[in-house]
């Protein structure tokens, strides 16, 4: 005798057979009150949730650029997690602080906004000198940062610290404007040779809206002491090498993190979040999500 399914198990079984509906990212912008005044945040979350089923994705940018940097990075990751990119104190439309913040001042204003959203646990994503601001919010909240990886890292020798502190970028202004040339041909040497006209000049506006607090956070940068921070984290860390400026730096790493793999990618270098944000999105998958 062949039996026949009931009506419940007949529309659980057509229910099932359903494809589920495609994930929208969502893009959005916000600010928070952080030490400093208002923090700008930009982020991403996935229309069928995500809040609680991974890990938020926390990256701190470079400077003198802005949580902009990693807008390709959040339309990919944010498919199956909140992701939130600020703008750093000083940097992009967040209020700045009276004077040069620390490494470890920036990172605190991150802490207020983790605290600000009740973010419980974190993992961390932090490129070129916005980097030691991700290592400094690990190594204040080793319980709430799970995971940490950090893509191009500036870890300045002697000789290094004192060329920066003797020629600090980006360009102070002069009155026959000849900074402006300076700072496009820097960027144009960091960015590489791929970067389009458009990417140098948006990066150039960076520079240029932040005035003097532009180079708070490079100069922050150069002088903080990672021989001796670094090997004080604790928490999995991945560590991405791109062909950029800090290519021989980041190499340092190799000595100073105890809980690290480094991946080199030769063929990106400076537009590592532009041209390289696909091969990022599966690196870092494949760390946080094991």
């Amino acid at each position: 005798m062949t039996s026949t399914p009931s009506r419940s198990a007949a529309r659980q079984a057509s229910l099932s057979s359903r494809k589920s509906p495609p994930v929208t990212v969502h893009l959005r912008k916000m600010y928070v009150d952080c030490r400093y005044g208002q923090l700008h945040l930009h982020t991403a979350f996935p229309s069928n949730g995500g809040f609680d089923e991974r890990t938020p994705l926390v990256c701190c940018h470079p400077g003198p650029l802005s949580g902009k940097v990693f807008r390709a990075l959040l339309a990919d990751l944010g498919q199956e997690r909140s992701v939130y990119a600020p703008d750093l104190p000083g940097c992009g439309e967040s209020d700045a602080p009276e004077t040069p913040p620390s490494v470890a001042d920036y990172a605190a204003a991150i802490g207020d906004l983790l605290d600000t959203l009740r973010l419980r646990q974190v993992d961390l994503l932090g490129y070129q000198t916005g980097s030691l601001a991700a290592v400094e919010l690990a190594l204040a909240r080793p319980e709430q940062v799970r995971r940490v990886i950090l893509a191009g890292v500036p870890v300045f020798d002697a000789r290094e610290r004192e060329s920066y502190n003797a020629r600090p970028w980006p360009a102070k202004a002069r009155e026959d404007g000849s900074h402006l040339v300076e700072e496009w041909q820097r960027v144009r040497r960091s960015r590489g040779a791929s970067a389009s006209l458009n990417r140098i000049g948006e990066d150039l506006a960076a520079a240029l809206r932040g005035g003097d607090t532009a180079a708070w956070l490079p100069a922050a940068a150069a002088n903080y002491p990672a021989g001796e921070r670094l090997p004080l984290l604790r928490q999995p860390t991945l560590v991405l090498r791109a062909r950029d400026e800090f290519w021989d730096m980041t190499g340092r790493t190799d000595a100073l993190l105890r809980e690290s793999r480094r991946v080199d990618l030769e063929r990106h270098n400076g537009g590592l979040f532009d041209t390289g944000a696909a091969d990022v999105a599966r690196y870092t998958r494949e760390f946080l999500d094991r």
